[in-house]
């Protein structure tokens, strides 16, 4: 199995043993029903459209930031500018928690994914107790009939959706109840990153959706090249991680952006 088929295979594993443990009714009583919009963030002409990433860990590095705490990063990318912050919730993996987007929501006012492999409803419900406002789905990972189904139902329990694709045909998933398309530059498979991926995906995009590149991005010039060809948001994660101090490395690349954008 490639990397993203072993991770699924996990997932389905985590997700059963989770439904034995905690019912939907029990998850829906903590529901936090403050929501903050990641396409209306994105549309705000005066937001730079970072989405700051909190990840610990990637399945091709390894540790990138082992013990550094969610509740002194995530409200720090807030007052530092960020549009909203992608927060990994996979443990195995990715060195994540729903605890991690819990305190992250308790300490911010601004639009939370929960950055994680979604495959069954359940997972939906989880995301909105714990405090998200956004969810991630990946094409590669379900069909288009799955797609369309969780969409639904995220937006039925106020959820906004980022549909992460890799490819041309993979445009074919996007539905109504999409609200942010995602060039992702990683292949799953692989785990490379190319930027070209979204230089060249987003020119076949005709939707009336904001669209963010994903993965890859390490420098200003990079940003400015994909605003350029229409892109609204910008994913980084690893690039603020690796610093010793991400919310301060993301103060730093806004001063830049802002200085190459008057």
């Amino acid at each position: 199995m490639n990397i993203l088929e072993t991770i699924i295979a996990q997932k389905k594993k985590e997700v059963a043993e989770k439904k034995t443990t905690i019912s939907i009714d029990a998850l829906m009583k903590n529901v936090n029903n403050n929501f903050y919009s990641l396409k209306d963030s994105l549309n705000n002409s005066d937001n730079a459209g970072i989405i700051a990433e909190f990840k610990r860990k990637s399945p091709s590095k390894g540790w990138i930031h082992e013990n550094i705490n969610a509740l002194e990063v995530v409200p720090a990318y807030e007052a530092n500018s960020a549009a909203a912050a992608s927060v990994l919730t996979d443990k195995i993996f990715f060195g994540g928690s729903l605890e991690d987007l819990k305190s992250a929501r308790h300490q911010t006012k601004f639009p939370l994914l929960r950055k994680d492999f979604m495959i069954d409803e359940y997972q939906l419900y989880e995301a909105k107790s714990f405090g998200a406002d956004v969810i991630l789905l990946i094409a590669a990972c379900l069909s288009k009939q799955q797609t369309k189904e969780l969409a639904k139902k995220a937006n039925e329990l106020q959820l906004e959706v980022l549909l992460e694709i890799h490819s041309e045909k993979e445009l074919d998933y996007v539905c109504d109840e999409i609200d942010v398309i995602g060039i992702n530059n990683r292949n799953l498979e692989t785990f490379k990153t190319d930027v070209q991926t979204s230089v060249q995906l987003i020119k076949k995009i005709s939707f009336k959706k904001p669209v963010i590149s994903e993965s890859g991005i390490d420098n200003v010039d990079t940003i400015l090249q994909l605003r350029d060809l229409g892109f609204k948001g910008f994913l980084i994660g690893e690039y603020f991680m690796k610093q010793q101090n991400p919310a301060i490395a993301l103060a730093d690349f806004m001063k830049q952006l802002k200085a190459k954008l008057k």
